[in-house]
């Protein structure tokens, strides 16, 4: 029985790549400088008293994880002892594509990468085009839009939110992806109206080329307590070429569960069961329930996003070093359930190393950490594109091969 299971903790990224100068990453390294902190003492001290001591992952050291980090930066993680024997097959894997973005990261590891480049709104401020804003409040009947701007998505809430719950004025921001962003209210503006709002600047975006509108609906009633809900929903343009999940479905007939927003950043496509959930154990629970109802040539493919919205963006160190830990408690229990032929893959589709400056994605090498499907424990080696992941999950499931990438099995 064909069994795969992708864990993509988003953001995850384990050493500058070595075209990071190009995107002014140089040095970045998301795991390198968590150890880091960790081993300082830095990470307990920045907000997170819960946890203390140097990083604890035993469970993805021993499938390879500090391994596939040392071969990537040339050096261990800075209070990490490597284990003389891993359980895994480990490598890192470089990026083809020419973004740093969530869509372009995860359509390269299901074997397309992006080698175009995405419209951006580049000025700081005043962002949008004076046309696009016009189009968007006839068609979606608004009164104005507050924003338009270049910020961080919790920063704008607490400047803006209290002016848009007062002016029902939908808060309208961008960042250095390519990226539209429309935060409002759960109740003063209202979900479903929120929603119906991305749908239409999705199709005035088309021109643009933009990679993703997403809805990012808030409570709270001050400055003070908003607070974004798991309603978020990411409103893509569909890959520019069949990934390997949708040969998948068509080929071989076989069943695509998404769990969190991997849905949404497929545009849907290859898509055949979406789970919903929020949070690493909701997350987790969800991917375990999956896998028990999995039957043959089934993928299972788990976003967690929260390493990169709720920390990596945040420049949440600590946040960060206690939720890869918590991922890493989880993780036996999903090891237990796994089946002789199944084939697990932990991964990430870009950094984002929240000692960086600023709070944008960094760009960096990716862990591939695999267990089952016939890989005998050892190094995988440094893998040229994510689309590696994508090619091997075509070998593995017997589909016509991909345009892109060398399978690792």
């Amino acid at each position: 029985m064909k069994r795969a299971i992708v864990l993509v903790l988003d953001s995850f990224g384990i050493g500058a790549a070595a075209d990071a100068a190009a995107f002014g990453d140089e040095g970045a390294d998301t795991l390198g400088h968590i150890a880091a902190a960790c081993y300082r003492g830095e990470a307990a001290a920045a907000g997170n008293p819960g946890r203390q001591g140097p990083l604890s992952l035993p469970n993805m050291a021993r499938l390879g994880l500090f391994h596939a980090h040392a071969d990537s930066t040339g050096r261990v993680a800075e209070g990490v002892s490597l284990p003389n024997e891993v359980a895994g097959s480990y490598g890192y894997a470089q990026e083809l594509s020419s973004g740093k973005d969530t869509p372009s990261g995860h359509w390269e590891m299901a074997g397309v990468p992006v080698l175009f480049d995405w419209g951006y709104f580049l000025e700081p401020e005043h962002s949008f085009p004076p046309s696009l804003i016009e189009a968007l409040l006839e068609q979606a009947q608004l009164p104005g839009m507050l924003g338009n701007c270049h910020a961080s998505g919790t920063s704008i809430l607490e400047q803006l939110g209290e002016a848009h719950i007062s002016s029902g004025k939908p808060i309208c921001y961008t960042s250095a992806d390519s990226v539209f962003q429309i935060a409002a209210h759960e109740e003063h503006f209202g979900l479903e109206r929120l929603y119906r709002v991305c749908e239409i600047a999705r199709e005035l975006l088309m021109p643009y080329n933009i990679g993703r509108v997403i809805a990012r609906p808030f409570i709270g009633e001050s400055a003070a307590d908003f607070a974004r809900t798991g309603n978020r929903r990411d409103y893509s343009i569909a890959p520019p070429a069949p990934t390997v999940l949708q040969k998948l479905v068509e080929e071989k007939h076989g069943q695509v569960v998404s769990i969190g927003k991997i849905a949404d950043i497929f545009a849907h496509c290859g898509i055949t069961r979406k789970i919903k959930a929020t949070g690493l154990d909701a997350l987790f629970d969800a991917t375990l329930a999956a896998l028990a109802e999995a039957g043959d040539r089934t993928l299972i493919m788990t976003n967690f996003v929260d390493f990169d919205s709720s920390f990596g963006h945040r420049r949440n160190v600590a946040g960060y070093a206690a939720e890869l830990e918590a991922f890493d408690r989880s993780l036996p229990e999903l090891l237990a359930r796994l089946e002789p032929d199944d084939l697990l893959i932990m991964t990430a589709d870009h950094g984002c190393d929240p000692t960086w400056p600023g709070t944008e994605h960094t760009r960096e090498y990716v862990p591939v950490i695999c267990l089952g499907g016939g890989l005998r424990p050892g190094s995988l080696g440094r893998r040229d594109t994510f689309a590696d992941i994508g090619q091997s999950l075509a070998h593995y499931f017997g589909t016509s091969p991909m345009d892109y990438g060398t399978s690792f099995l």
